[in-house]
């Protein structure tokens, strides 16, 4: 059973130390085909039925690059305001794993091909941090070991292991940050804001899902301390594949608690990789950290040289989208947001969400109803993240446009919307299921309305007297009656009418 590590407290450790930070983030691109190969590039699927030759590492197979990666690596780097080189190459970055068929991995080491960036991110209260980006560079992905028995899930302890190499071969973008300093208490939130900044800008781009809970964009979270009269850096850890926005934040400040109480207690940190354990916010120590030196990296030989034009770089600026903060600002101003709430939307992430539905027919009063009330309540009660709920923006903007036809009343819709998360199909297909539909005959209406006050004959009473909330009694009933299916201030239009007029 592994010991619990000692923690200082987190004011303790910012009183005594200044963290330092560096990350890593891993996204993989959509393409339609690998990195190197013309495999599939799909998610999932039986294991190992998206493979090849080439992917598989089999001798006489040889490698031809994926030029939308390519297309997709300039555009990334162009967006993170980052230099193109005019000349890049791959190299082989050489060590032994069971999910990496070639024993090396084709990667790119000192001739990335953006360098040089920057990406400003915007805190919880507004605060904008500079994040100098070092690079970012091309690569391919590794298979997946599925290590079964034991009681971690990991190879230690494990009864035997299954290797899944449909994931060998698809193309990654690692970027790189520069050291980030300075950042004191505020380091794990920096963190989470700077990943999220780059998912956003990412998912802008439309060169990958940035899924994290599927592994298309992970975060390595490299973390240090110096004591606050030390002039040197600490001893880094590196949290590895850290897969949500939240469990990033987590990463950062557990490190910073756990090397703080060893580093207090005269000890020293030891360079190595960790896991996050989700359960508890903790991390488990992996193995030894590598150098590059330890990677053998040397030119790859079956590559030739990446010699992107500066026309075609300058004809891919062109491509770029409207960036994920100029449009917060546009949106802002549109909606008639105050900081404040536009900050509320965007730590909810229904920014996206509602304004998806805008642009399938609703306002974007309705729209952010919806997403920050009705729905950010079912996201909790589900206990998953609100881009995550099996509903679509498009979907949405149904729901809301069958109450404003009247054909469904705000509760009827709220029943829609469930019936939609819970998979019953379109919001069409949910009303004609349950057999939901506004009862908006009068005749019919006024029928239940005289059948509610001939059982509560003293309600028309108080109403002709002036007390006109008395009639939510009657609406009640007749609500009940139609099952819900009624439109309530019709029914309260009708009883007024009825009752005022002595029938």
């Amino acid at each position: 059973m592994t010991a619990v590590a000692e923690l200082m407290d987190y004011a303790e450790v910012i009183e005594r130390f200044d963290p330092v930070l560096g990350l890593e983030v891993h996204v993989e691109l959509s393409t339609n085909t690998k990195m190197f190969c013309g495999c599939e590039n799909v998610f999932g699927g039986d294991p190992n039925t998206h493979t090849c030759p080439t992917c598989l590492g089999l001798p006489g197979s040889l490698p031809v690059v994926n030029g939308k990666a390519v297309e997709s690596a300039i555009r990334i780097g162009l967006a993170l305001n980052c230099e193109i080189a005019e000349w890049c190459r791959f190299a082989r970055k050489n060590y032994f794993y069971p999910d990496m068929p070639k024993n090396f991995q084709t990667s790119q080491y000192d001739e990335p091909i953006a360098f040089n960036g920057y990406l400003d991110v915007t805190l919880d209260d507004g605060e904008i941090v500079r994040v100098e980006i070092e690079r970012a560079h091309m690569e391919e992905d590794t298979g997946k070991s599925l290590h079964v028995g034991g009681a971690t899930g990991r190879i230690h302890g494990a009864e035997h292991s299954l290797l899944d190499y449909n994931r060998a071969g698809v193309p990654l973008i690692e970027i790189v940050t520069k050291t980030i300093e300075g950042t004191g208490e505020r380091a794990p939130e920096v963190a989470r804001a700077y990943v999220s900044a780059l998912r956003d800008l990412l998912k802008a781009l439309d060169v990958s899902d940035v899924r994290m809970d599927q592994g298309s964009l992970r975060c390595d979270a490299n973390v240090s301390l110096m004591a606050k009269d030390a002039t040197e850096f600490g001893t880094r850890t590196e949290t590895k594949n850290v897969n949500s926005l939240r469990s990033v934040e987590r990463a950062v400040r557990y490190e910073m608690t756990r090397q703080a109480a060893i580093l207090a207690d005269g000890g020293s940190i030891k360079q190595e990789t960790r896991h996050f354990q989700e359960a508890d916010g903790s991390t488990a120590s992996g193995r030894t950290k590598e150098t590059a030196e330890d990677y053998r990296y040397f030119p790859e030989p079956d590559l030739v040289p990446i010699a992107p034009s500066r026309e075609w770089v300058d004809e891919l600026r062109g491509t770029l989208p409207e960036m994920p903060a100029v449009r917060r600002k546009r949106i802002q101003e549109e909606w008639q947001l105050s900081d404040a709430e536009l900050r509320d939307l965007l730590n909810l992430g229904a920014v996206d969400l509602i304004a998806a539905t805008v642009d399938a027919g609703a306002t974007s009063a309705e729209a952010r109803a919806w997403w920050v009330a009705t729905l950010a309540q079912e996201a909790n009660t589900r206990e998953v993240d609100l881009d995550a709920l099996p509903i679509t923006p498009a979907q949405v903007a149904e729901i809301i446009a069958l109450v404003n036809s009247g054909e469904l009343t705000n509760k009827l819709a709220k029943q829609v919307a469930t019936g939609v998360l819970d998979g019953e199909g379109s919001p069409r297909e949910v009303v004609e299921k349950r057999g939901f539909k506004v009862v908006s005959d009068d005749s019919a209406l006024l029928a239940a309305i005289d059948e509610a006050l001939a059982a509560q004959p003293d309600i028309a009473g108080k109403i002709r007297d002036g007390k006109v909330a008395a009639a939510g009694a009657i609406v009640g009933s007749v609500m009940k009656a139609t099952k819900g299916q009624a439109d309530a201030k019709r029914v309260r239009e009708l009883i007024i009418e009825r009752v005022g007029s002595g029938s």
